[in-house]
């Protein structure tokens, strides 16, 4: 019989405050690193599964607070910019690492995640280059230390800038690498900033689909080259954008479920601080120092580039 320690009942105490406006996102994510460095964290515990399956919830709970409308002119209008931060991103990864002399796989990894959805795009494309565990922790490490950070610094940019919700959403979008700081971000800022930003950002992580594809294809010619027979796993869509739409497209045509739908939408918001406060206590030291000083280099020029480019954009 496994006995519950009470180090375990306070991470758990912590995890259920975090769905009362107690706390806010930065601090779920600062509690969370502070329960792991302290060792809070129960160790038969897969935080990774739970925060990838409570944030799909999060994800789809917030499709009923979406206009249908706002939904496909905040696409349509950003579309563009996203296309152009994806292909650059992913060029500019590469052409650094021939400069800072580093492996071409991990720069891959790095460069989608920064172009697309941090982590997400960083698990569709390790399989597709064969790329090692050593590379994914890697690339993983600083795409986690850099949302982070960002969960703290964007709000505060976005009001000293007098950023509106609509173009914060849309910075916050395109600058931060994860769903989960993207909406933390944004859901600290307001909520049509939580809208604009969630809707512009899964539109984003749709290029993770013909990203990989064009990867795979790249990848199996330089391996033929080669004379070696590589297999590599087609991407799909991740389901929970799916249900998204379908979120969307209820609360669109069947309007008399209104009471039910702001419900749904705020215990998503609320979701989402357990999220963070989850990917906190997947926090270690170990994480840190995985990312090594090139990659980590790599990751922060990507990002400033992103950032304050589209940052610059928005605001001219």
């Amino acid at each position: 019989m496994q006995v519950i320690a009470l180090k375990h009942i306070v991470f758990l105490f912590i995890g259920l405050l975090c769905l009362t406006p107690l706390i806010s996102s930065p601090v779920a994510l600062v509690l969370g690193i502070v329960a792991a460095l302290l060792g809070w964290v129960p160790k038969h515990v897969n935080v990774a599964a739970l925060v990838k399956r409570l944030l799909a919830i999060s994800i789809v709970g917030l499709g009923f607070g979406v206009n249908l409308q706002v939904a496909a002119r905040t696409s349509g209008e950003n579309i563009l910019l996203i296309l152009f931060y994806v292909v650059t991103t992913l060029l500019l990864a590469l052409g650094l690492a021939k400069l800072l002399r580093m492996d071409k796989r991990s720069a891959t990894l790095i460069g989608s995640g920064t172009a697309i959805c941090g982590g997400s795009a960083i698990a569709a494309m390790a399989p597709t280059i064969q790329a090692r565990a050593e590379q994914i922790a890697v690339a993983l490490g600083c795409v986690f230390i850099l949302n982070a950070i960002a969960l703290f610094v964007f709000p505060p940019i976005g009001h000293w800038l007098g950023l509106s919700e609509y173009d914060f959403g849309v910075w916050a979008a395109i600058a931060i690498h994860d769903t989960s700081s993207v909406v933390g971000a944004a859901e600290v800022y307001g909520d049509e900033a939580l809208v604009v930003a969630t809707t512009v950002k899964l539109t984003r992580a749709l290029a993770i689909v013909p990203m990989v594809l064009i990867a795979a294809v790249v990848y199996q010619a330089g391996q033929r080259r080669r004379n070696i027979e590589v297999a590599t796993k087609l991407p799909t869509v991740p389901l929970f954008i799916v249900f998204y739409v379908v979120a969307i497209l209820v609360a669109e045509l069947v309007p008399q479920g209104a009471a039910a739908y702001e419900l749904a939408f705020d215990f998503a918001k609320r979701l989402l601080v357990v999220c963070l406060y989850l990917i906190g206590a997947s926090m270690s030291l170990t994480t840190i120092r995985q990312a090594g000083f090139k990659p980590m280099l790599l990751a922060i020029i990507l990002w400033l580039f992103v950032s304050m480019s589209s940052l610059w954009w928005i605001l001219t």
